[in-house]
């Protein structure tokens, strides 16, 4: 059972834009009016240079000139999750109704050489955003101002994939076991998931996990494959294909990413009581997936025929001679794929665009974003 909320009027914190995700998220919520009208939407990122900030400045340049023409305000915050007394400060400003967690530093080979950053990040920073949320009822029974006020209505974050590790049953399913990560980052996504678990237990707080299939499309990240393989294919470079090309991914466009998180956005687990009196965890957890494992090397020729078709390569590209087949590098999984079913059951997502038609529109963008200069 969910607890239906309507995003009229609320106030919206999205943290981790303009993040990529974060970005196309926040923008869907000011320009669809058909989905909120009125209301506030808060973006919180620190703009770090894990990868080039002139990517965030973009997607942020983006969101300001729409929000002029919107009838829901935008307010851009920059600063850390990691930094509490920040976090505090917002929630107590801005009374959340809803709080979208998308912070966090991401990729799983960076993790293995920067594991400081993964801890700050994704599990202190993880606390305080839960802890807010806890005491955003504390402010239910404040003055005049306050008295309308709920606290966090629903807490949505983002896990991921990865924290499968290297489990051979697919597709991957919520209710496999996930108790071997085999990176950092994966085994920080699992105790996002723990700590989100204990906290709808202990305090009532409604929370809803999605764990990411490789999410890509216009103004991703510059460290995800098929941005970097473009790049380096631009500057004449050869591209390695891991594990020999036997690798499945679950590819997921990053509106279909969207879709599903607002869904479930307007969606939280019901509050019970159970038998004993206390209550029972309004927590749900999902996969969220482009619902069709492609093969890597498939993956790789769309993506190339595309950059053709849209000129970002010229046709006598030599493809073969920029190719290089390599084994599988450490804390990655040769495949990945998730099984849906709970998404498309509890809010009637499925996901509806393929790698043909999303790579076509990363190298329509990846052109005209280049052509700026």
């Amino acid at each position: 059972m969910k607890t239906n909320i309507m995003l009229n009027g609320k106030t919206i914190l999205v943290t981790g834009c303009p993040g990529f995700i974060g970005s196309n998220l926040v923008m869907r919520l000011l320009t669809d009016k058909g989905l909120m009208t009125g209301g506030t939407v808060i973006s919180l990122d620190n703009m770090n240079d894990y990868y080039d900030p002139k990517l965030k400045e973009y997607r942020l340049s983006i969101i300001e000139s729409v929000t002029e023409k919107s009838s829901v305000d935008h307010k851009f915050i920059k600063g850390s999750i990691a930094d509490k007394a920040l976090v505090d400060k917002i929630f107590t400003e801005y009374k959340p109704d809803i709080v979208v967690n998308l912070a966090a530093q991401a990729g799983v080979r960076y993790s293995i050489d920067h594991p400081d950053v993964y801890i700050e990040s994704n599990l202190i920073g993880f606390y305080n955003i839960l802890e807010a949320c806890r005491h955003s009822y504390d402010m239910v029974a404040e003055g005049d101002d306050g008295a309308a006020y709920k606290g966090v209505q629903h807490l949505v974050y983002a896990s991921s994939s990865s924290v499968y590790g290297g489990n051979k049953k697919v597709p991957f399913s919520t209710d496999d076991k996930v108790d071997n990560p085999v990176s950092l980052y994966a085994a920080t996504k699992k105790s996002n998931e723990l700590l989100a678990h204990s906290y709808s237990k202990l305090y009532n707080i409604p929370s809803t996990g999605l764990r990411f299939f490789t999410v890509y499309g216009p103004a991703g990240r510059p460290d995800m494959f098929y941005y970097s393989a473009t790049e380096k294919l631009v500057r004449g470079e050869t591209i390695k294909i891991f594990n020999y090309g036997n690798m499945k991914r679950d590819f997921t466009y990053v509106d279909d990413i969207v879709e599903g998180i607002i869904r479930v956005m307007q969606g939280a687990p019901l509050k019970s009581t159970g038998e004993d009196g206390l209550p029972v965890p309004p927590y749900a957890l999902y996969n969220i997936g482009g619902g069709q494992p492609e093969n890597l090397l498939d993956y790789v020729s769309t993506l190339q025929e595309e950059l053709v078709r849209a000129g970002v390569l010229p046709k006598d590209y030599d493809f073969e001679g920029h190719r290089e087949l390599v084994g599988m590098q450490p804390g990655d999984v040769p495949v990945t794929y998730a099984d849906s079913k709970g998404l498309e059951e509890d809010y009637g997502f499925v996901p509806k665009i393929g790698i043909r038609e999303g790579l076509r529109k990363f190298a329509e963008w990846y052109k005209d974003y280049n052509r700026r200069g």
